[in-house]
């Protein structure tokens, strides 16, 4: 009798385990950034660990909802840009800006690498904060680059509020995933790593 007992308190015990409720989602918060092509940008955030997603897109302009072909006619305004959700549990806002600076050239206005875009260009770098902690953590960021850099052009990345975020059309997402061959070539071709390297040494592991 003490043993179907027992052997039954186990089975409920089991029962009401597998119905609790699940672990709770961690609390993301966003940051949106702008490097030059978004699908070089995308593909370096989603290495980074504690970011959950990268979504490639448009922001900066001033025409709503832009397509790729209106913003490659460098008159709405736009930058290609990305929007990184990540778990501040386990990597900081400023820990994301300290990266950026290392995935992008910040010493050219209105462009990257091989991309031109005249001014206000969609290949220009460019930070986007949300929130008044954001803007003081890439403001000391970028004090903090400009104090230990080892190149002499200055830093003129800019640093602005964030407006709408429009994401981008599908095929445009994880473009390095569907494309391999084609996306690698281009940014071999466009001399993105080799410039970084010039700029900041080999990258960190």
């Amino acid at each position: 009798m003490r043993l179907r007992s027992a052997i039954l308190f186990a089975v409920l015990t089991l029962g009401v385990a597998a119905f609790a409720a699940p672990a709770a989602k961690p609390r993301l918060e966003k940051a949106t950034f702008a490097g030059g092509c978004f699908w070089c940008t995308q593909h370096d955030f989603e290495e980074i660990p504690g970011v959950f997603s990268v979504t490639a897109g448009y922001t900066g302009g001033h025409v709503p909802n832009p397509t790729y072909e209106q913003v490659g006619t460098h008159t709405t305004g736009h930058a290609e840009a990305i929007e990184v959700l990540f778990d501040p549990a386990k990597i900081t806002y400023r820990q994301l800006v300290d990266r950026f600076w290392r995935l992008v050239d910040p010493t050219t206005e209105d462009r990257q690498f091989c991309d031109w875009g005249g001014v206000g260009g969609p290949y220009r770098s460019e930070i986007f904060y949300h929130s008044e902690e954001q803007k003081r953590d890439a403001l000391e960021s970028k004090q903090e680059v400009e104090r230990t850099k080892t190149f002499k052009e200055p830093i003129v990345t800019k640093i602005t509020p964030a407006g709408p975020f429009y994401r981008a059309e599908e095929y445009h997402q994880d473009y390095w995933k569907k494309d391999p061959v084609r996306y690698h070539a281009y940014r071999d071709g466009c001399g993105r790593d080799a410039r970084l390297r010039q700029l900041w040494g080999p990258p960190k592991k």
